[in-house]
């Protein structure tokens, strides 16, 4: 089959990997450079971890995209996962629940007390009422090498086009077809849009009236040298159990400490830049000062905002027919990268046709809302 993959982030790059390994011809087409440095799935790192706590479906889910990321590394003959692990911190009985959870689920992982949480962490500011538990299946995603390791692969296999800085303008999923924004037209059997937060541009006008855009800020910023070899050991926080919902992820690999809560997601009405507002920058700071013992302005480097969709009825992801050649995964929610893998061999088997691929994504169209990268 020739395929057309609209979009040059996480998603749009794994299905073109997931067709190239199945023996068809891909185009990939962005309108920018591929990858796209604007995708939102563009950034330094993403955390990737198992525990959901009260949902088995998505536990089991992330640790299936584990191993298929490790398979990944390996196809790409990249590393891109730093294995830190993850610190997910709830109070003590949701604790206990969520690893008895994840053993159920087939994982890996340590409930730790309060106390524990104390003495391992020391440079965390935690509730000393709360508990954690630390799985060892998980840790972080360099993102941006991810996707370089994509396009470095893609570009060595037969049957391969990468199109850049062509912006797509319509889609007609019947025949097949991607009109660019310079009039060309590229032709395939079949057609997927992933262009992330883009998408309502391309879509029918029902559909894209049922997707909400949000804009999230985050903070990068630089550990003192002296505290250096204390951070060198911190896994990966999705949830630092505060009320705002607070998460970090640590320096590993040569990046930045990096900092957020759920607090600073809000509703946009269109993308516009990435500049983090700096009301928005005071509030991170303000937040993490309580958080991080030392913490203060000498520590930020910069901000960023970046943007995804979801769908309004499920507040997550939404795969749509375009027709009978054509599919677009509408909304990403806001976990579609650490589960980019099983998502793409989902996309892949519907573009092409084939049975679902049982370790693909099955509740791809109403996995839930989370405000955690």
């Amino acid at each position: 089959m020739r395929v057309t993959v609209v979009g040059g982030g996480v998603i749009a790059l794994l299905t073109a990997v997931e067709c190239a390994l199945a023996g068809h011809r891909v185009t990939v087409v962005d309108q920018g450079p591929i990858p796209y440095s604007r995708a939102t799935s563009f950034d330094q790192h993403r955390i990737i971890r198992a525990l959901h706590p009260a949902d088995p479906l998505a536990t089991a889910a992330a640790l299936r995209a584990h191993h298929r990321w490790l398979e990944l590394e390996e196809l790409f003959a990249t590393r891109f996962y730093e294995r830190v692990g993850a610190l997910t911190v709830l109070p003590p009985a949701a604790a206990d629940a969520g690893a008895l959870l994840l053993s159920d689920a087939g994982g890996r992982a340590r409930t730790l007390t309060a106390t524990a949480l104390a003495e391992r962490y020391p440079h965390l500011s935690l509730d000393g009422a709360l508990g954690g538990v630390l799985e060892d299946e998980a840790g972080v995603l360099l993102a941006e090498r991810v996707l370089a390791a994509c396009v470095g692969w893609l570009k060595w296999q037969p049957g391969i086009d990468l199109v850049e800085h062509r912006p797509a303008v319509a889609v007609d999923g019947e025949r097949g077809q991607v009109r660019l924004a310079d009039g060309r037209v590229l032709h395939g059997d079949g057609v997927l849009v992933a262009v992330g937060p883009w998408a309502r541009r391309l879509l029918p006008e029902r559909v894209a009236k049922s997707l909400t855009l949000y804009r999230q800020s985050l903070l990068y910023c630089r550990v003192p040298r002296a505290r250096a070899e204390t951070w060198a050991d911190t896994p990966a926080v999705p949830a630092l159990g505060t009320r705002r919902g607070a998460w970090l992820i640590p320096p590993v690999a040569g990046t930045a400490l990096k900092l957020s809560s759920a607090a600073v997601c809000r509703e946009a009405d269109d993308l516009t830049d990435q500049v983090t507002p700096e009301e928005r920058q005071r509030e991170l700071a303000a937040e993490f000062g309580d958080l991080l013992p030392g913490f203060g302005p000498a520590w930020v480097l910069g901000g960023k905002d970046c943007y995804y969709l979801s769908y309004a009825e499920t507040g997550g992801p939404l795969v749509v027919s375009l027709g009978d050649s054509g599919h677009a995964y509408a909304a990403c929610g806001g976990t579609s990268f650490k589960f980019a893998p099983l998502i793409a061999r989902t996309l892949a088997d519907r573009v092409l046709g084939r049975m679902p691929d049982p370790t693909g994504l099955a509740a791809l169209d109403t996995a839930p809302l989370d405000a955690t990268p």
